[in-house]
C-alpha cells in the first residue's frame, strides 16, 4: 500500500512559530565570527554537556463538593498526604537499575476548597436532571449480595460523564481556575435529592469492530472522568481545561473493585487489594473503611492517581527517540504477518488515517505518515512466534529470554521492512501478528524495549477471531502502543518521586485503576480513542526536556572543536530560545515551550554543521544485544505497564 501522507498539523500555535521565525531571522542577521574564540563562552540557558533544567510551580486545585470540612474531610490530614515535589524519570530503565531523570523539577501549589451550599445545590440539581433511570449493574447487584455491605443499592441511574466534566470545567466555584490541574471530589450521598448512579460514556465504539464498550460492558460503568481536550471530536470542551472528577457516591463499580466489601484479596493473588469503597461504607458504623480514613484515602487518590499519573507523570520510554539526532518526520512502518485463514487483517482492522491523525495530535511538531506491507507467517517467523507463546527462546545464542523472540527475529530481518530510508528521519517499526485462535496471543499488544537499557525498540499488535469477538481491532491497539513508544505511560501505573517507588494497579495500589477513568487513549477503559489534555501537557514537557538535553550534548561537542568560534552565533541564538522555552514552561504554556526547545535544538544542530561535528542517529532500539548485555535483562522485565494484556482475569476482559 502506498504511504499515506498526513495533512498539516492542526494545533500548532501560530504565535509560538512566529516567535521562532523571528528569533531565527535575528540570529542569521548577526555576522559570523571570523576567528576562533579561546575563552570559554558563557550562556544563560544553554548548558553544554549538562542536563535539561526545567522548573515549574504547578498549581493544583482540589475541590470538595458535598464533603463537609471537619465532618467528612480533615483538611490538615488531607494536605499531609500530598507531595511537595516531583521529578519525572524514564520508567523503562528502572528494571535495569538506571535512574534517568528528565531534568524537570515540579513543586506543587495547592488550592484546597470546600464548596458552599449554593454551589452544591446547583451542581446536584444538574446531576438529578441528567440522571436517567437504569437497571442495577451486575456489580451493584454483586455488592448487594454480600454479607458485609451496609446498605442495598436501589433504583440506579445513568449519568453521562462528559456532560458532567463539561459542567464542572465551565462552572467552577469561586477561586478555582479550571485551566489549572483540578480534581473535583464529589459526594452526593446524604442529600434528600440523592440518587444511586453510575457514569457512562457511550459515543465512541471501536473504529474497526464497531463494538461499543460503553454500551455493552457492565464493567464500563464508572465513578470518575476527565481530561477531555478543547477539540476532542466527540466531546470537545471548546476551551482549554484540565479537570478530573472522582465521585465516591457513585457506583459501586467494577473497575476499581469497590463493589467488593467482603474480601481483602479480590484477585486472589495472596496480596490484599487496597481500594476506596462507596462513600456510605465510610460514613456508616461498621462500614468497610472507618470515617477517620476518608481524608487520607482521598489524599491517596489525589497523589497517586491525579498528580502522579495524570497531571505530572513520568514517561514510560525515553522521549528522545534516536539521540542525539532527533527526528522531524516519523514513518509508521506497519508490517503484518498474515496468519488468520481467509482474512486480510491489515486491510480489515487498521484505519491508517485515524492512526496518523491521533498520533499527530500528541506530537504536532513532528510529521507522521504511514505505510504497510504484508509478511508471510511461515518458517522462522512462525517458529519464533510459537516459541514466544511458550516463553522459549528461538535465539538462545544471544542470551535473550523467550519473551524477546519477536524483537530478536524482527531486528535480524529489519532490512526488508526499511523502505523509506532517506525519505523520513525515523521509521517506527510496527509488527502485527494475525493468527487463528489456536495461536492467539494473550495480549492486545506491547511496546517492547531493547533488553539492554530500556530503550524503546518495536511495537507489536495482535489480532485473532477471539480478540475481534472481544471488541478490538488493530487501530486502537496501535495508537495506544505507539503512544507508549513515543513515551506515554498508562494512567494506572507510574512513579512516585518522594516514595521512590514505581507502581501499578495491584495490591496496595489497586485503587489507582481509577486513573483509567479518564479521556486518555493510554487507559484500558476503551471508552475513547483520543489522547487527553494531560497526555498532551506531559508529552510537550517531555519533549522540551529531551530537545534541550540533546542540544546541550551537541553543544559540548561543538565547543570542543577548534573552529567553535564560527558557530557561536547559532549557539547564542539557541541560548535565547531556551530562555524563552523555560519561561513558557514555567508559565504552563507547554506546547510553546516544546516548540521553542525544538527551535533551539535545530540552532545547535546548525552550529554542528558549520564546524563539521557529526550528529549521529542512535540505533540502540533496533540492535540485538550481545549475551553479556542481555544477561542483565530478565524474562519478566516487562511488567503490566509495558504489556497490554487481555488475560481472562484482567480488568479489560471484564463484562
Amino acid at each position: 500500500m502506498p504511504r499515506l501522507p498526513h495533512r498539516p498539523p492542526r494545533r500548532i500555535v501560530v504565535g509560538a512559530l512566529l516567535v521562532l521565525v523571528a528569533a531565527a531571522m535575528a540570529a542569521s542577521a548577526v555576522p559570523a565570527a571570523g576567528a576562533p574564540h579561546r575563552a570559554k563562552p558563557r550562556f544563560s540557558h544553554l548548558d553544554p554537556g549538562g542536563p535539561a533544567r526545567y522548573a515549574e510551580r504547578v498549581p493544583v486545585n482540589l475541590v470538595f463538593v458535598g464533603f463537609e470540612p471537619g465532618k467528612h474531610v480533615q483538611s490538615g490530614k488531607f494536605r499531609a498526604g500530598l507531595p511537595e515535589r516531583y521529578r519525572p524519570l524514564v520508567r523503562s530503565r528502572l528494571p535495569y537499575g538506571i535512574k534517568d531523570f528528565l531534568g524537570i523539577d515540579y513543586r506543587y501549589r495547592y488550592n484546597v476548597r470546600f464548596t458552599d451550599t449554593a454551589y452544591e445545590n446547583r451542581f446536584f440539581q444538574t446531576l438529578g436532571k441528567l440522571a436517567t433511570p437504569a437497571p442495577l449493574t451486575a456489580f451493584q447487584q454483586q455488592y448487594n449480595d454480600q454479607q458485609r455491605n451496609v446498605l442495598d443499592v436501589t433504583a440506579n441511574h445513568f449519568i453521562d460523564a462528559p456532560t458532567v466534566e463539561r459542567w464542572l470545567a465551565l462552572h467552577p466555584p469561586r477561586g478555582v481556575d479550571t485551566r489549572q490541574d483540578t480534581v473535583f471530589f464529589v459526594n452526593w450521598y446524604g442529600r434528600k435529592d440523592f440518587k444511586f448512579h453510575v457514569y457512562t460514556k457511550t459515543n465512541e465504539p471501536d473504529p474497526d469492530t464497531h463494538y461499543n464498550f460503553g454500551v455493552q460492558r457492565q464493567s464500563r460503568k464508572i465513578i470518575a472522568w476527565g481530561g477531555t481536550t478543547p477539540d476532542d471530536e466527540e466531546n470537545g470542551l471548546g476551551r482549554l481545561r484540565r479537570v478530573w472528577f472522582h465521585d465516591l457516591s457513585a457506583g459501586p463499580e467494577s473497575w476499581t473493585d469497590n463493589w467488593n466489601v467482603d474480601d481483602a484479596d479480590v484477585d486472589e493473588d495472596g496480596v490484599a487489594d487496597f481500594r476506596l469503597p462507596p462513600v456510605w461504607e465510610y460514613l456508616a458504623k461498621g462500614g468497610f473503611r472507618p470515617r477517620s480514613a476518608l481524608s487520607g484515602d482521598l489524599a491517596k487518590v489525589a497523589r497517586y492517581v491525579a498528580i502522579n499519573l495524570l497531571f505530572t507523570s513520568s514517561p514510560l520510554y525515553p522521549p528522545a527517540l534516536t539521540p542525539p539526532r532527533l527526528p522531524r518526520t516519523i514513518n509508521l512502518d506497519s508490517n503484518t504477518y498474515e496468519g488468520w485463514d481467509g482474512v486480510d487483517a491489515s486491510d480489515g482492522f487498521i484505519k491508517p488515517g485515524l492512526l496518523v491523525d491521533e498520533l499527530a495530535e500528541i506530537q504536532p511538531l513532528q510529521r507522521f505518515d504511514y505505510d504497510e506491507q504484508e509478511l508471510p507467517f511461515t518458517g522462522e517467523a512462525r517458529r519464533c512466534y510459537e516459541l514466544w507463546l511458550a516463553d522459549e527462546s528461538c535465539v538462545p545464542e544471544t542470551g535473550l529470554p523467550g519473551f524477546a523472540n519477536l524483537f530478536a527475529f524482527n531486528a535480524a530481518n529489519l532490512a526488508r521492512t526499511r523502505d523509506d530510508t532517506g525519505k523520513v528521519d525515523y521509521e517506527l517499526p510496527i509488527f502485527n501478528y494475525s493468527t487463528n485462535d489456536d495461536l492467539s496471543a494473550p495480549f492486545l499488544g506491547f511496546a517492547d524495549d531493547n533488553y539492554v537499557d530500556g530503550t524503546q525498540s518495536f511495537v507489536f499488535g495482535f489480532i485473532s477471531p477471539s480478540i475481534v469477538e472481544s471488541g478490538y481491532g488493530l487501530t486502537t491497539t496501535l495508537i495506544h502502543e505507539v503512544g507508549h513508544h513515543l513515551a506515554l505511560s498508562h494512567p494506572h501505573d507510574g512513579y512516585d518521586y518522594e516514595d521512590d517507588v514505581d507502581y501499578e494497579d495491584l495490591g496496595p495500589f489497586n485503587f489507582v485503576s481509577s486513573g483509567d477513568e479518564s479521556n486518555s487513549m493510554m487507559s484500558y477503559i476503551d471508552l475513547n480513542w483520543d489522547f487527553s489534555q494531560f497526555d498532551r501537557d506531559n508529552m510537550n514537557r517531555f519533549l522540551a526536556a529531551a530537545y534541550t538535553s540533546n542540544a546541550n550534548r551537541i553543544a559540548a561537542a561543538v565547543l570542543a572543536d577548534p573552529d567553535a568560534g564560527k558557530a557561536l552565533v547559532r549557539l547564542r541564538a539557541a541560548d535565547r530560545l531556551l530562555g524563552a522555552a523555560k519561561s513558557s514552561f514555567g508559565g504552563h504554556r507547554y506546547l510553546r515551550a516544546s516548540a521553542l526547545a525544538v527551535a533551539a535544538y535545530r540552532e545547535v544542530v546548525a552550529a554542528a554543521r558549520i564546524v563539521g561535528v557529526p550528529v549521529a542517529t542512535s540505533k540502540a532500539g533496533s540492535t540485538v544485544a550481545q549475551p553479556a548485555a542481555a544477561a542483565r535483562s530478565s524474562a519478566r522485565h516487562l511488567r503490566e505497564s509495558m504489556v497490554d494484556t487481555l488475560a481472562p482475569d484482567s480488568r479489560r476482559a471484564r463484562r
